[in-house]
């Protein structure tokens, strides 16, 4: 600066010829300088101003990162207080072709706490890193274009190491070969606290060379063969989804609906008739069948002893035909209040055990006979709440049906000789 100053005052008494030697040595030497003073006016002043600082190197960058600053306007690298930063490594081509990307290989040792790029690689298009990578020629491809930074993290025993591929697309203005620098990068690393870790990579230079510099008449190349585009149409696949899901639900209802219909029903069983009205009605029917009129006397008695012992056995309850004859004495000698045609009852379980153990074959009288004593049998053990009341009409059963008359008991008959079986005495 002094030499410069002596040169200066040295010419200020010099010829013209000299004094424009003197601008253009003046020149020569700062280059920095915005203008050149081009015929000494003002010469003086000017030369007191030191001309601006030059950018520094890509070797400065780690000096000025200690320093908290940033060289680049691509990349501002910042350390937390206490935080170690991390090592990274990166390889860059040196060669490349107008318009088609170069990639960008980093490999980040970080601890295993820390995680790369927590939010993706993201460089916003108004930020000054975009509008300093463009400036210097270079295009980020879209991500959603499948062209997007990779980025795969392997585990080590001393921590982590994550290995990133980010890809550039170089474009320079000028046709033909071209010598590009692209800046530094930011990536971000999260730390286990929270706190963010920026760190640069390195400035790269790169020669560009046009893809069709060797041909010596390029022609213009025809359109690629057309693609098929396929686009989500998401409302037709939520229509669809929908109509499949309420075809599925729809099915199963139906068949939750016909096996219900299907369903084996309950059906109430009427209510059973009260014994004394099933056995009455049972030997009314058995005196108007023709059994009688076809000769099946052995028949119609066995019928009746079955009516009747049936009916004894529902009325006191016990098993009246799996019941012996004796047994059932027994058992009806036992009921309180004792029944009042006791002796009855076993007068006409002796007359159905002749007939049925001595085969005897009873007459039509004695048929009807047995039927007369089974109904009288039938009508003197029946509760007295369920007889008909004197003087007032017959009632109305518990099983629907009208309790029938009494039939008009006959005059007594003179006993019968009790028939025994051959080989016996009759007592």
């Amino acid at each position: 600066m002094r030499a410069r100053r002596s040169a200066v005052r040295a010419a200020r008494g010099a010829s013209p010829l000299a004094w424009a030697a003197l601008a253009a040595a003046l020149a020569c030497a700062s280059p920095a300088r915005s203008q050149p003073d081009a015929g000494g006016a003002g010469g003086p002043a000017a030369d007191d101003t030191p001309p601006p600082p030059a950018p520094a190197p890509a070797a400065a960058a780690p000096a000025a990162t200690e320093r908290g600053g940033s060289v680049w306007a691509s990349c501002a690298e910042h350390v937390p207080p206490g935080a170690t930063r991390p090592r990274i490594e990166e390889t860059f081509p040196k060669n490349g072709f107008s318009g088609y990307a170069a990639h960008l290989e980093i490999t980040v040792t970080h601890g295993k706490g820390e995680t790369v790029l927590p939010e993706g690689f993201k460089v916003q298009g108004d930020s000054d890193a975009a509008r300093a990578i463009q400036k210097a020629g270079f295009v980020l491809p879209e991500a959603d274009a499948g062209a997007g930074p990779t980025s795969a993290t392997t585990a080590t025993d001393a921590g982590a190491t994550t290995r990133l591929v980010i890809p550039f697309v170089p474009l320079p203005k000028e046709p033909g070969r071209s010598a590009l620098l692209l800046p530094p990068v930011p990536i971000a690393v999260s730390r286990a606290s929270g706190e963010l870790v920026t760190v640069c990579t390195r400035p790269h230079e790169i020669v560009i060379e046009d893809p069709i510099a060797n041909e010596r008449d390029p022609k213009v190349k025809p359109n690629p063969p057309p693609r098929p585009q396929r686009e989500e149409w998401v409302l037709a696949k939520q229509l669809t989804a929908g109509i499949l899901i309420g075809a599925a639900l729809g099915l199963l209802v139906a068949w939750l609906v016909r096996r219900w219909l299907r369903r084996p029903r309950v059906v109430a069983a009427p209510p059973p008739k009260l014994p004394w009205i099933a056995a009455l009605e049972e030997l009314e029917a058995l005196r108007r069948s023709d059994l009688l009129g076809e000769g099946r006397t052995g028949e119609y008695f066995d019928r009746v002893s079955d009516c009747v012992r049936k009916y004894l056995g529902a009325r006191y309850g016990f098993d009246g035909l799996e019941t012996t004859s004796d047994e059932m004495r027994d058992l009806l000698a036992r009921v309180r209040p004792p029944v009042p045609v006791l002796p009855q009852i076993a007068r006409f379980l002796a007359d159905c055990d002749l007939v049925k153990f001595a085969r005897l074959q009873p007459s039509e009288a004695d048929c009807l006979t047995a039927l007369d004593d089974g109904e009288n049998i039938v009508h003197r053990t029946t509760p007295p709440a369920a007889r008909p009341g004197d003087g007032a009409g017959p009632r109305s059963s518990p099983a629907g049906g009208q309790q029938p008359p009494a039939r008009p008991s006959r005059a007594p008959e003179p006993a019968r000789p009790s028939r025994a079986p051959e080989g016996e005495e009759a007592p």
